[in-house]
């Protein structure tokens, strides 16, 4: 068994890794560029070798500053993660001839089946079905064109060496083509280095089905059964599941022994996922195969009880597999969520910045967190938006689900805009608790973008309650601070408030009790018991006796509350107040309609226009990168350019101004 092991990649599947590792015994290194001096992962390793500029195009893909940091630490073999170098046979090639073990297939395999294009030639070839398409190389945008007019639209266009949504847009028609190959080569360039992309037709309202494989070096080949992974937006997966719900054990089996059929016809070895889409009568068609460790993988390994990391290193250690098809059982179900510094209320746009606070659920038997940062780290504009991996067990679909939403409540990020919210939406979203899903729920459930959940009378009503009892405790302390004047002392404690939300305001009366607060609302009572501790961000009490997990935040005079999706922010103040409240003037908010402002923090990739041209709605203007993902900013409406307030290569800032408009 190895002794020493380099990780050639970063943030949760770096720790993730090496979690395994060091319960095995061997000892890890760490790799990391400028922006990850201070990151977990290298943090966590035993050794950690620096290896460049934030860009991973000048630090995590270059694979001549990866062998120099397997030279410098003698590491006996190199675990790829995904992503990056995961799947680049040169890498992989190079490894071999420094005598270094890659804990991933053979060079075989990562060339035939690595290569979208190339597996899907494979696949042909060997009379596996799938989905029609054009596999050979395009000059550019103009022949992407006649290519997608061939195929008939709407058409999907993928980077080769793609993977994790980067270098994928559907196009329906010529317009888009165009700017969609732009993008996708881009991105595949930035991403992977590696600008080839082809065009297959997109086929519509299909489940994203995949197929778990391991494999040995002595030809023994497996499937760990499949994951549903439907659930994403902007072809990047955003919640994961095994078993799916869709799927009948024949089909299973039937996509099962094809996936394993696939990986012996490469000499497949360690793990790879073999990915389908199936549509409504079941009917599968091979998309692609990834020869690297999924994102997802552990949904499969709650289900299976294996360990996919220790079993890829066995492999590459020449170990066989120690079961065989039979032994596999997929017990109870698990789900996973990712966790994506992405703001959903700001249209799902990329956030960065500092973790001022993070604390994820406690993990257990039937809860499981991933991650790779912590709190007072950065998030980067450079890298995968990813912040960590929750996921959860049940006997049953639902028990994991309902796991997951209260898992949710629990997560506490602060600082940088994030998805939690989002995710808890779709826990209590009744089309997905019914399993009626497909890759395009989101965008069919929340055509106009999200923004929150929709929350019963109830729930609402005691999330109110919550933030009375927090402001009665708030003045309880502020009255027990020594040194005031006698006259506070005879000062009554306010126990009747107003509690404001939007332009709706309610009466609220709280009384002290043992262990809480009685607060009627709508004369309703709720019990809020437990405690309400200054800077305490997650409510760890009851409502009515029953766990109320709401996360809230004090904000000068306002309470933001959120639970189960649902964000609010609430005024807690006396009634007299309130009453004067009303009375003061409104402040209008600023005209910034003239202008077209920056949604993240990101980079100006280029701009599309000068000062002084006429633009009409829905026209390209800019192109801002941010997270290794081009966002194409488009006119709202018909106008003339003014001022240019930003030229291309520019760092910009949340909401910085890039044009201005007559």
């Amino acid at each position: 068994m190895f002794k020493k092991i380099l990780i050639a990649n970063r943030g949760e599947i770096a720790c993730r890794v090496m979690r395994t590792a060091k319960r095995m015994g061997i000892k890890t290194v760490a790799v990391y560029s400028d922006a990850d001096a201070d990151a977990l992962h290298v943090r966590t390793a035993d050794e950690a070798v620096h290896i460049g500029p934030a860009a991973s195009s000048e630090s995590y893909l270059v694979i001549d500053k990866i062998m120099d940091a397997i030279r410098q630490t003698g590491a006996e073999a190199v675990h790829p993660g995904y992503g990056f170098l995961s799947e680049n046979a040169g890498f992989a090639e190079a490894l071999e001839k420094e005598g270094v073990a890659f804990i991933g297939p053979g060079i075989k395999a990562i060339g035939a089946m690595g290569d979208k294009i190339e597996s899907k030639k494979l696949a042909h070839a060997a009379k596996v079905s799938t989905v029609p398409g054009y596999l050979g190389i395009m000059a550019d945008d103009t022949e992407a064109a006649k290519v997608a007019r061939e195929i008939g639209y709407p058409v999907m266009i993928k980077a080769s060496a793609g993977g994790g949504g980067k270098g994928m847009r559907v196009a329906y028609n010529d317009e888009e083509v165009v700017s969609g190959f732009r993008s996708a080569v881009n991105e595949a360039r930035s991403s992977f280095g590696d600008e080839r992309v082809f065009i297959e037709k997109f086929i519509e309202e299909p489940r994203h089905i995949e197929i778990q494989v391991i494999a040995d070096k002595h030809g023994n080949v497996v499937h760990l059964g499949e994951r549903e992974c439907s659930i994403q937006r902007r072809h990047q997966k955003v919640i994961e599941e095994a078993p799916s719900p869709f799927l009948d054990e024949k089909t299973r089996a039937a996509m099962g022994a094809e996936a394993v059929a696939l990986a012996q016809a490469v000499d497949y070895s360690s793990a790879g996922t073999v990915e389908f889409i199936v549509d409504a009568d079941r009917n599968f068609y091979f998309l692609e195969m990834n020869t690297r460790l999924q994102v997802e993988h552990p949904v499969t390994e709650l289900v299976t009880g294996l360990d996919l990391v220790e079993i890829m290193i066995r492999s590459a250690a020449g170990e066989k597999l120690p079961f065989t098809q039979d032994d596999i059982k997929m017990t109870g179900w698990a789900v996973e969520s990712r966790i994506y510094a992405e703001d959903p209320y700001r249209g799902f746009l990329p956030s960065t910045g500092r973790l001022v606070r993070y604390q994820p659920p406690q993990e257990s038997e039937t809860v499981r967190v991933d991650t790779g940062v912590y709190e007072g780290a950065e998030i980067s504009m450079f890298y995968d938006p990813m912040v960590a991996k929750l996921c959860t067990f049940g006997d049953t679909r639902i028990e994991a689900v309902d796991r997951m939403a209260e898992a949710l409540d629990r997560f506490l990020v602060r600082g940088i805009g994030h998805n939690v919210d989002f995710l808890s939406a779709v826990m209590a979203h009744e089309r997905f608790r019914e399993g009626r899903l497909s890759t395009g729920f989101i965008a069919e459930e929340y055509p106009d973008g999200f923004h929150g959940a929709p929350v019963s009378e109830e729930i609402e009503n005691a999330m109110r309650a919550v933030a009375v009892a927090a402001e009665c405790a708030y003045a309880e302390r502020n009255r027990m601070i020594s040194g005031q004047t006698p006259v506070a002392d005879r000062i009554p404690p306010q126990r009747a408030w107003k509690v404001r939300h939007d332009d709706e305001a309610q009466d609220a009366d709280a009384v002290l009790v043992d262990g809480g607060f009685d607060v009627t609302i709508g004369g309703t009572t709720y019990a809020v018991r437990g405690a309400l501790r200054a800077g305490e961000a997650v409510f760890g009490g009851t409502v009515n006796g029953a766990p109320f997990p709401v996360q809230f935040e004090r904000k000068g005079i306002d309470y933001l509350a959120s639970i189960a999706g649902a964000q609010r922010r609430f005024t807690v103040i006396s009634r007299r107040a309130s009453d004067l409240l009303d009375r003061m003037p409104k402040k209008e908010a600023a005209d910034l309609s003239k202008f077209l402002l920056s949604p993240m923090p990101g980079l100006l990739v280029s701009l599309a226009v000068a000062e002084g041209d006429a633009v009409k709605a829905g026209q390209e203007l800019a192109v801002v990168e941010a997270m290794k993902m081009e966002n194409v900013l488009r006119a709202e409406k018909d106008g003339t350019v003014a001022k240019i307030h930003a030229a291309a290569g520019a760092s910009l800032t949340v909401d910085q101004q890039i044009i201005e408009f007559e």
